[in-house]
């Protein structure tokens, strides 16, 4: 059983004996931490690793305690050439507690977003070349990723995460009535034409085919680079953080990674993240399904719609804006 009312943090300390107990031994002091980026309740923290015939030991990261969909990730996807980290040991108790856990591979460096995409200025050609270089390896990374979780898991439609969506725009239509954000009869407007057409455009989403492994949490924070000469394979960019792993459809991904930039889209170099993902998809010979493009435009309006009902958290003046633009632009393509 977990304990209760314990954090993250208290509990890595707590089982940090019955950690290195199951590690026998081979797991070093644990240094906790957690970045500004990390999502998710887990406590993680960087240690060593010793391998037999290896007289130096490996720098690691642990993370504990981590739900069972990410615990599978890293441990099935790390015994194939999947873009992962590696594992270096695992384990879904510790002491008396039900925890899992894992102890993976530390990559050098920072995640592809902070080292690269730092806010480039108009005219700026070497940072966008930087911010499309590193999407361009995410999206690749991604592709690889799917191959694998396919051939690793059959897709369990049950798992499939299901969004109230006509409650979210009709939270975001009150949001707006109450709060008189910025464009407020615009909004009115927009979201008014999108829940008239609301029901024919979630029949249309939720009959999608559910083919892909989604990552979930896609994006170049979640991404670094494992450099050459590293025991733990060869040169690769590496997805992290699979929390949020589940089936869907790899639009998903793919306009998540968009909608982040919806702010400030000429950050993205030109790129187009739809396409980006569909290219790299069909390098490694998957198939995008023929009207994703127009499942691409559904999302778009279904996240555009919702943006309202979560300004405590999200309430970015321009990311509004960016989203209303999204809203008043596709739909009328989409809802028929």
């Amino acid at each position: 059983m977990m304990p209760g009312l314990i954090d993250a943090s208290e509990l890595a300390h707590a089982l940090e004996p019955a950690l290195r107990a199951s590690c026998d031994g081979r797991l070093g002091a644990v240094r906790w931490f957690r970045t500004d980026w990390q999502r998710g309740g887990a406590a993680t923290g960087f240690s060593t690793f010793a391998y037999d015939g290896e007289s130096v030991p490996r720098d690691v990261v642990v993370k504990l305690p981590i739900g069972p969909m990410e615990h599978r990730t890293l441990v099935d996807l790390s015994k194939t050439d999947a873009p992962t980290p590696r594992v270096a040991a695992h384990g879904s108790e510790l002491g008396s507690y039900d925890v899992a856990w894992a102890v993976m591979e530390k990559l050098p460096g920072r995640p592809l977003s902070i080292g690269s995409s730092a806010t480039p200025v108009a005219g700026d050609a070497a940072g966008l070349a930087q911010i499309k270089g590193a999407l361009e390896e995410v999206a690749a990374a991604a592709a690889v990723f799917y191959k694998h979780a396919k051939r690793a898991w059959p897709i369990d439609e049950s798992r499939v995460q299901r969004v109230d969506w006509a409650a979210l725009v009709e939270q975001a239509r009150q949001a707006v009535k109450v709060s008189h954000i910025p464009l407020e009869a615009r909004w009115v407007d927009a979201l008014k034409k999108v829940q008239k057409g609301l029901s024919a455009l979630l029949a249309r989403w939720e009959a999608r085919p559910i083919t892909t492994w989604k990552h979930g949490d896609l994006h170049a924070g979640n991404a670094m680079r494992r450099p050459e000469g590293s025991p733990w394979g060869p040169p690769c960019c590496v997805l992290l953080d699979f929390a949020e792993v589940a089936p869907g459809h790899w639009v998903e991904d793919a306009v998540y990674l968009e909608r982040l930039h919806w702010a400030h889209m000429e950050h993205l170099g030109g790129v187009k993240p739809v396409s980006m993902l569909a290219k790299a998809r069909k390098a490694v010979g998957l198939d995008n399904g023929e009207e994703y493009g127009d499942l691409a435009n559904i999302r778009r309006v279904l996240v555009a719609a919702a943006a309202p009902a979560f300004l405590k958290t999200d309430g970015n003046p321009r990311y509004l804006e960016a989203a209303l633009g999204m809203l008043e632009k596709l739909t009328p393509v989409v809802v028929r």
